[in-house]
């Protein structure tokens, strides 16, 4: 629900304050008056204070140099490589460059599938094609990791 008339801006200006807790909640009650005057002044205090420049470098180096381990599925390396990129609201990667890492640090034979099922190569696609084969590619990898009951003989 939007107020009628109330701009976007301070609906988040004033949402945001119940989302805090503990130390967030404290360092934006302790906040010198008048020094957030837009939401992007709070978001840029925000990240500058929770999310330092070397925490988000740190976790970019992280994003770029993950790799695929021989056991685990599509899923099981989605997933850890999608944490890591939510942990750092602020890492300034481009969507077209996660999907670049994601890809790289896939294992060979994985690449392959997914070129594969793609048609061509991975890169050759846009990256909204890319995005949604990945997807339907984890989710069934999700599905035939979890092991199917093998059928019975002479049925």
């Amino acid at each position: 629900m939007k107020p009628q008339g109330v701009i976007e801006e301070n609906i988040k200006l004033r949402a945001f304050t119940f989302l805090l807790a503990n130390k967030a909640k404290d360092w934006l009650y302790y906040l010198p008056s008048g020094s957030i005057r837009t939401w992007i002044d709070l978001k840029r205090k925000f990240l500058k204070n929770f999310f330092p420049a070397f925490r988000a470098g740190t976790i970019q180096k992280e994003i770029s140099g993950i790799h695929q381990n021989n056991e685990e599925s599509l899923y099981e390396y989605r997933v850890p490589f999608s944490e890591l990129c939510a942990s750092c609201p602020q890492h300034q990667i481009s969507d077209q460059l996660l999907l670049q890492y994601f890809y790289e640090g896939l294992l060979p034979m994985k690449r392959s599938m997914i070129n594969a099922v793609s048609g061509g190569t991975l890169i050759e696609k846009s990256h909204e094609e890319a995005r949604d084969l990945i997807s339907k590619m984890v989710a069934n990898s999700t599905i035939w990791s979890q092991g199917r009951p093998h059928a019975q003989k002479g049925k």
